[in-house]
């Protein structure tokens, strides 16, 4: 397991099978080959050796809860719904430290749990993070009170082909430089692409410290100088709230990568707006609120678009229909939403939905699925891996992208409204269930929106048989994408730059952060 957490996934891989191989019944073994084949993308393989590891030993929890992950990834919901279900009675009758602290946070929030229990799950992952940092020496931060530009350090470990660069990699670059100093922190691979590229000339120090120990960063951080450093990660793979527990700088915050609360006092503030977390849900979050005024989402408005469009047959799609899509991950698909679905492309002949393919098993999980509800596989299109400007353009092809509910479409919403495509989302109660909607207002179609399944059901039927209301919509999102402040990438940066101002003011003031929810007047 040591050369799996240094990112030898190959080697690693090699060993925990051989264990496997010596005793194929030793529940441990089973489990950590299953560890290993989850985190290199290999989510039905990885399910298959958990169920072995509980074969061997019905008790050992650790397995239980691991393959949570990959069946949302294959999408075996029926599966996931009775592991669920023994779960919750678990959770009801054994101590909390019995389960609690061995649950993913991240995984916490892709599930149907109440939000009592995904935040003491943070908590108790926080508070294992905070008792490891204590036995090492916090760095003393190296910063003056009164400091004529602020330092503002990005730590995450996605600076390169990934998501969040593909947000963030116009904004580095447009920080005032009379009043900030701009240092980023990769923990993460690097490659050759553009946004790499980017990000790199973007800031004023980029530090490569992918194989440094944590508390090796965070005195580097403490060294240079950061008042506010940002965690661009947080929970999700690949993370390291470690250095964040050993206080590198004054001020810390969560920014972006992680959309929930982290339960942890090591971060002061997160950077949200009153959409994704209104005031009436401060309650669950440990963090103060710092309310951006339009979406919380940074979004690059210099993301290039491939000059050509496909022809439908190059993608697998029929010359004719109305064509649905959802460019999500798989394991962001529920019962729920896929049911909805069906009975939409049922309500409009020649339909099609088009999917991205996240991983066979998940492909023909849901063309079975699709089966069950009375609709032809052959109205699933999926979609596979091409690169950035190319992906956008194929959106083109399609009529209206439907949002999942549980977990909404973040970066790939972004992508639709971008490239032209209307988007119908459905939020929910949570953080990750309500980006969609923000960034719709944020755009200016507050109107895709929907109040419930019966409305989500009800306008994406609508929509589809009426293309002149589907038009006025397009041309107003073709209007709005450089006029409103979703893609208006130099308003963003200076709303959040008004923020880190107000946080450093206040505890320039109080010696401390802010006891208190930061306005988004700021």
């Amino acid at each position: 397991m040591v050369v799996l957490e240094q990112g030898r996934f190959d080697e690693a891989l090699s060993w925990l099978r051989k264990a496997v191989d010596i005793d194929p019944r030793h529940a441990g073994a089973q489990n950590n080959l299953g560890i290993g084949l989850a985190r290199g993308n290999l989510p039905a393989d990885a399910a298959r050796h958990f169920r072995a590891a509980l074969a061997a030993d019905p008790g050992l929890v650790d397995a239980r809860l691991n393959l949570w992950k990959p069946l949302l990834d294959v999408c075996d919901w029926t599966t996931l719904e009775s592991e669920l279900r023994d779960f919750m009675a678990l959770a009801q009758t054994a101590p909390e430290d019995e389960w609690v602290t061995r649950i993913s946070p991240f995984v916490s929030l892709l599930l149907p749990i109440p939000r009592e229990m995904q935040r003491r799950i943070a908590r108790a992952y926080s508070v294992g993070i905070e008792r490891a940092a204590a036995a090492l020496s916090r760095p003393s931060p190296a910063v003056g009170g009164n400091p004529q530009r602020l330092r503002v350090g990005y730590v995450s470990g996605d600076f390169y082909n990934h998501a969040t660069a593909h947000l963030t990699a116009g904004l580095f670059a447009r920080h005032d430089r009379s009043r900030f100093e701009v240092y980023a922190y990769s923990i993460g691979p690097g490659d050759s692409s553009e946004y790499r590229r980017r990000i790199v000339e973007g800031c004023d120090r980029f530090v490569e410290v992918g194989d440094e120990p944590f508390e090796a960063t965070a005195r580097r951080i403490a060294a240079d100088g950061v008042h506010i450093a940002l965690d661009v990660k947080g929970y999700c793979g690949g993370g390291r709230p470690e250095i964040f527990a050993l206080r590198p700088a004054p001020i810390q915050a969560s920014f972006l990568g992680y959309p929930g609360s982290m339960g942890a006092s090591f971060i002061d503030y997160l950077i949200a707006d009153r959409v994704v977390a209104p005031e009436s849900d401060a309650q669950w979050f440990s963090e103060r609120l710092v309310w951006m005024p339009t979406s919380y989402q940074v979004n690059d408005r210099d993301q290039p678009i491939a000059d050509r469009t496909p022809a439908r047959a190059e993608v697998g799609l029929p010359e004719k229909g109305f064509v649905f899509c959802c460019f999500n991950r798989n394991y962001k698909i529920d019962a729920q939403i896929f049911a909805v679905w069906m009975r939409i492309l049922t309500a409009v002949p020649d339909s099609v939905l088009w999917l991205f393919r996240s991983n066979l098993s998940a492909k023909n999980a849901l063309r079975e699925a699709a089966l069950r509800h009375g609709v032809a596989h052959e109205r699933l299109v999926f979609a596979t891996k091409v690169p950035k400007p190319a992906h956008l353009a194929r959106h083109k092809l399609a009529d209206l992208f439907l949002d999942t509910h549980f977990v909404n479409a973040h970066t790939t919403a972004s992508d639709s409204l971008w490239a032209g495509v209307p988007l119908l989302t459905w939020p929910g109660e949570t953080f990750a269930s309500r980006v969609a909607a923000s960034l719709l207002h944020a755009i200016g179609l507050p109107e895709l929106v929907a109040s419930g399944a019966k409305d989500y059901e009800e306008k994406a039927i609508a929509l589809a048989r009426d293309p002149q209301r589907l038009q006025v919509l397009r041309e107003r999102l073709a209007q709005n994408r450089l006029t409103a402040p979703l893609f208006d990438t130099d308003r963003y940066v200076r709303e959040l730059e008004r923020a880190y101002e107000r946080m450093w003011a206040i505890y320039a003031e109080q010696g401390r952060p802010g006891s208190f929810l930061v306005a988004d007047d700021v």
